[in-house]
């Protein structure tokens, strides 16, 4: 093979809009496969749109040309990368996994094609100033994409080998609709107290990942209720790893607690790790219901909730602000699911909710996330930074101090009486 023939292949018009097709084709079958029918018509029009306009460059020569092809390839290597390694990584090859696969190797195709078509011709000097630009260019593009694909498109989460009798509970197994009919499963451990907690897991882990803090508060008489998120597990729809979901999510599980006879109507709580936890705080301003909220290791599920970084990172901040925006934007055109309001309008709303913020000592962005939310409602935020603790680790790391903090905070707020 002579050292010509690869750029050669990658001048090619027919190859460009080979790849193109490719491409575009597979991200159609991987937007189409999910969704409602108005939200999988816009993608499809604006992928279909896209590729449109990228087979006409591809036909030509231009300098511009090429950055059009290189930024489509860009695109396709993240919903490769998101889709394709991230499904066959997880054993999921058939479908998804094989087709993200081939969306990624055209991306890939296009990437250098486009940055071909971009430097030939130039002088050497150019072509290395044109790689030097379009190099981290095509980074930060896939830094913005990237993440709303992954949030977007999550494998299927089993639950793990533990089950509520393996930590001395007896639970019941139920499910629940949400509000669209969507069939959510969950364990319940019926109250002997009168009061009762929702408990949602965070991102890629179903309700076995939550069972020691379920033992925790089962041990106090309080009702549990070990959730699956939607998607994962055996809860039904599509997963969607941001959390958006979530609150009205948590409002069906908030009604199944309220229907149950042992349980006081108004002495019910919401208890989130991580995903959860953020969840947990939406889903207080959504659900007046919601007397107190234990969230631990919650950051942020839209750029809004960055706010703190202008204070504690100035002009650091506001970019990477800007960043989540543009990641947030993303997200909204690749799901279905409502962008929720900031946790800060959150806390501010739900004016009859106790919250206590668990932040790991090891996690500065956690400590600071919950700094900045106490500011907002000082006189119903507490918080708890757990020394040499990391992210959810917690009840791991000193277990007598959560259980007398979360316990003695949800004996307080949910006016629970103790159980010999």
């Amino acid at each position: 093979m002579s050292r010509e023939f690869v750029p050669a292949v990658f001048r090619s018009a027919p190859v460009r809009s080979w790849a193109t097709t490719v491409l575009a084709a597979g991200a159609l079958l991987l937007v189409a496969a999910g969704g409602s029918f108005a939200g999988v018509v816009v993608r499809v029009l604006i992928l279909v749109s896209t590729a449109a306009c990228v087979v006409a460059l591809a036909a030509t020569t231009s300098r511009w040309a090429g950055a059009g092809i290189a930024a489509f390839g860009v695109g396709g290597v993240a919903l490769g990368i998101g889709v394709g390694v991230r499904f066959t990584v997880a054993g999921e090859l058939w479908w998804r996994g094989l087709v993200g696969l081939v969306v990624l190797g055209a991306g890939l195709v296009l990437i250098v094609a486009g940055l071909r078509a971009m430097v030939v011709g130039l002088a050497r000097s150019k072509r290395v100033v044109v790689r030097l630009v379009a190099v981290p260019a095509a980074l930060a593009v896939l830094w913005v994409v990237l993440p709303g694909v992954l949030a977007t498109n999550v494998p299927p989460t089993a639950l793990g080998a533990e089950r509520p009798a393996d930590f001395g509970l007896t639970a019941e197994t139920v499910e629940y609709p949400a509000a669209d009919g969507t069939r959510l499963a969950a364990w319940y451990v019926p109250s002997r107290n009168g009061a009762a907690v929702v408990l949602r897991h965070g991102a890629g882990s179903t309700r076995t990942s939550v069972l020691p803090q379920a033992a925790v508060l089962a041990e106090h008489g309080y009702g549990v209720l070990l959730a699956d998120a939607r998607g994962h597990g055996l809860s039904e729809g599509n997963a969607m790893d941001f959390g958006w979901n979530g609150d009205s999510d948590i409002a069906a599980a908030v009604s199944f607690l309220a229907e149950r006879p042992e349980v006081d109507p108004a002495r019910i709580g919401v208890v989130g790790m991580s995903m959860g936890g953020e969840e947990a705080i939406g889903s207080a301003a959504a659900d007046g219901r919601i007397a107190a909220v234990v969230a631990e290791g919650a950051t942020g599920r839209v750029a809004a909730d960055r706010a703190w970084l202008d204070d504690a990172h100035g002009w650091r901040g506001r970019l990477q602000q800007g960043v989540e925006w543009l990641q947030s934007a993303v997200t909204d055109l690749l799901s279905d699911a409502p962008r929720p309001g900031s946790l800060a309008t959150s806390v501010r709303a739900a004016t009859d909710c106790r919250f206590l913020l668990i932040a790991g000592g090891t996690v500065q962005d956690e400590a600071d996330s919950a700094a900045y939310l106490r500011s907002v409602a000082p006189y119903r935020v507490t918080v708890w930074v757990v020394p040499n603790a990391g992210h959810t680790a917690g009840l791991a790391t000193d277990p007598a101090g959560w259980e007398a903090q979360v316990v003695g905070f949800l004996d307080v707020a949910l006016a629970a009486t103790p159980v010999p």
